[in-house]
């Protein structure tokens, strides 16, 4: 077993969602093949017997596990699965330095270490385990989904592809010129976090909200700035990622090769979110006839966070009862 730093972790409830009582619940570490070590809570559902199928779940991008994807595990605990959230790595209660930077390839491995804990505990099925990526981490769910044929089902849920939005921006309207002014941007700001000894940070939601925010702006700010999702861990609650964690995004895509994913994925997505277009392209991608996209009516991007009476939580229970067993 390999070795695992000692993490500092709260022990007492502190989500943004009420805790079930038909789940038990459990802080967990794991440790991936960087040597990082992961904060996670386990959700059990109460009265389990035999080996059950396990979820893992992760995002939105910079999130933590106390918010959305801790909602959705309590859920699917719920409904009969072992689910864990946990928090990436460099954010939140997991470990890793320095803090509050992203990686295309360090995230998708977190998803991958989910399942090297999940596969040896007791009461897991180790052939039958998922993963459920939110947001940002949608499409960092895919790309372990390409990568780790360990994983047999795979829900991305209100998706963004970060490496194209943080290369092309919203709607692709960066071009190669601005692209270029951007990585000069990044590079000079590195050298200068290099030469301070700190990290500037890019800030998350913007508060206060301009009244000319864009809507979607707004749906961000009324999750992470408002009692309905703000947690003192959350990147987008206070002062975001570090500015240069985009570097690495921009120069390697995500989904090269999420065309050879075989098992089954779940693509769903707000009919009327901003993001639509990423799990909509991502979709297309994907071959085979255990692939299925699901826009939910009327629905923005922020709304399959936390919106239990929206979120497809019984489709994603089906999906996962016949491609976990």
């Amino acid at each position: 077993m390999m070795q695992t730093e000692k993490l500092k972790l709260v022990e007492e409830w502190d989500k943004v969602f009420p805790k079930s009582e038909d789940v038990n619940h459990q802080k967990v570490t794991f440790v991936n093949r960087y040597g990082i070590t992961l904060a996670g809570d386990l959700y059990t559902p109460k009265n389990a017997a035999g080996n059950l199928p396990a979820i893992a779940v992760c995002g939105p991008f910079g999130a933590v596990k106390e918010q959305s994807s801790g909602l959705y595990a309590q859920e699917m605990a719920k409904r009969g699965f072992i689910a864990m959230a946990f928090d990436p790595s460099f954010t939140g209660e997991s470990g890793g330095q320095p803090r509050n930077v992203a990686s295309p390839d360090i995230n998708t491995e977190d998803f991958s270490a989910a399942v090297d804990f999940l596969s040896l505990q007791d009461g897991v099925d180790p052939e039958g385990i998922g993963v459920i990526g939110i947001c940002g981490w949608g499409g960092l769910a895919l790309n372990a989904a390409a990568m780790d044929t360990r994983i047999k089902a795979t829900v991305a849920s209100t998706m963004y592809d970060m490496s194209r939005i943080s290369a092309n921006g919203y709607f692709d309207t960066v071009k190669e010129d601005e692209r270029y002014e951007m990585r000069k941007a990044l590079n000079a700001q590195r050298l200068a976090d290099y030469q301070n000894g700190t990290y500037q940070r890019a800030g998350g939601v913007v508060d206060p909200l301009p009244p000319d925010a864009p809507f979607f702006v707004k749906d961000y700010y009324d999750y992470y700035k408002t009692n309905r999702g703000y947690h003192k861990r959350s990147l987008n609650s206070n002062d975001g990622w570090n500015t240069t964690s985009s570097l690495s995004f921009m120069n390697m895509p995500l989904l090269c090769y999420s065309h050879e994913i075989r098992t089954a994925v779940l693509v769903i997505h707000g009919e009327k979110a901003h993001s639509r277009y990423f799990s909509e392209d991502a979709f297309r991608k994907l071959k085979g006839d255990n692939k299925e996209l699901m826009i939910i009516p009327d629905a923005v991007h922020t709304d399959l966070y936390d919106q239990t009476e929206i979120i497809p939580f019984a489709k994603m229970e089906t999906f996962f009862r016949v491609n976990l067993k």
